[in-house]
């Protein structure tokens, strides 16, 4: 039996099959890995209380002020596409805000402006490594935002020019997200999350 976590399409097929797909699947230079599903066993399973009460409260910190700054703030089912090096890459991020138009149709972004993952056991690897850098190529993003579930921790990367830079908190504090200007703190972000 072949592992559907490695099958390749191509880009055309892969968005033609999303929809129809029965768990979200994100597509890296050909190949295809699933997030969720019962016969995917290197998929995600769902998110856990914490997790989703943490992306709940940045939603609804980021909400009012990304819709008054006419920007728009996506959770978890839009993609963001990639181009890099003659490949691309599509990735479902826990949070996402562009102040670019967007078709009513759209089911992916190629201009975010901010990007929010938090990070679960399985994938804080990737969410540190591999998304940092395919993201921090996207000319119009300005911020990433990596929150932990393991702790009370944030990691914010904001574009200076050419350069990142990082700021880190841990235990209390707050970052200033770009893009819509809104001041984030540790008690926001952990409101009614238990360790």
């Amino acid at each position: 039996m072949s592992d559907p976590a490695l099958r390749t399409m191509t880009e055309e097929e892969y968005l033609r099959t999303e929809e129809l797909s029965p768990f979200k699947r994100e597509y890296v230079w050909g190949f295809v890995y699933a997030l969720h599903g019962d016969d995917t066993p290197t998929a995600w399973a769902g998110a856990t209380s914490r997790h989703g009460l943490i992306c709940g409260n940045i939603q609804a910190a980021l909400h009012r002020p990304a819709r008054t700054g006419n920007c728009r703030l996506y959770q978890s089912d839009m993609k963001v596409l990639i181009s890099q090096f003659s490949g691309v890459r599509y990735y479902y991020p826990d949070l996402v805000l562009t102040c670019g138009p967007v078709a009513d149709a759209a089911t992916s972004l190629d201009s975010p402006c901010l990007i929010v993952e938090v990070l679960s056991p399985s994938t804080r690897d990737l969410d540190r490594r591999e998304k940092l850098l395919a993201y921090t190529t996207l000319r119009s993003l300005q911020g990433y935002l990596l929150v932990d579930t393991a702790m009370r921790a944030a990691r914010l990367y904001t574009r200076a020019g050419e350069r990142w830079n990082e700021h880190y908190l841990e235990d209390t504090g707050t970052l200033a997200l770009p893009c819509v200007d809104v001041s984030l703190s540790l008690d926001e972000i952990y409101g009614g999350v238990t360790f």
